[in-house]
């Protein structure tokens, strides 16, 4: 085979997988809102745990984050999103929301400095060093956050940032919820 030719195989090899990976996204795209991500644990309990928290003098398990309907939010001081979205999660501590954080596969001293420069909205900063907790939960990446019960059950998952706007269309409403749910 000619010089030429094997050329126009490479091209044609190359066009080819572009097309079908083209393909692939498009088809991804237009399945949807991809924030909403589906979760084989909806409706099924938090996993164990047993994790150190960010500040280094406790160890937090399951048994920590129940008794109130939370959010467990998945951060990292690498994730870009998360800092957009740090300051609504401040905003939401502020007006009463529960909210754990698990700082994902990061480095502890990043995020102390994180929580002591733009403040800690969280109730309990579990550390998650090695992701094993963000395995068990199916984390894709940060930030993601779980919508539980007063017992642990996961009611909802909510993949990206939570801003403004987000908060009050789509996420309020399934908080209070919970809120609603749990009082006697």
């Amino acid at each position: 085979m000619s010089v030429n030719g094997k050329r126009w195989l490479l091209v044609a090899f190359i066009a080819f997988v572009l097309g079908c990976f083209a393909t692939i996204v498009v088809t991804q795209l237009k399945k949807g809102d991809p924030s909403e991500l589906p979760s084989a644990l909806i409706g099924k309990p938090f996993p164990e745990f047993s994790l150190p928290n960010v500040q280094g003098d406790k160890t937090l398990t399951k048994a920590d984050i129940l008794g109130k309907p939370a959010l467990v939010n998945v951060w990292g001081t690498w994730c870009i999103s998360c800092r957009v979205e740090h300051p609504v999660l401040n905003k939401l501590a502020e007006r009463g929301v529960v909210i754990y954080g698990i700082n994902y596969k990061d480095v502890n001293a990043d995020a102390l400095k994180w929580l002591a420069e733009f403040h800690n909205p969280y109730a309990l900063d579990i550390r998650d060093d090695e992701g094993s907790l963000g395995l068990n939960l199916g984390v894709y990446g940060a930030p993601e956050t779980f919508f539980i019960d007063a017992k642990g059950i996961i009611r909802d998952k909510f993949v990206g940032v939570i801003d403004e706007q987000v908060w009050r269309e789509k996420l309020a409403a399934k908080y209070q919820a919970l809120v609603d749910e749990a009082q006697p």
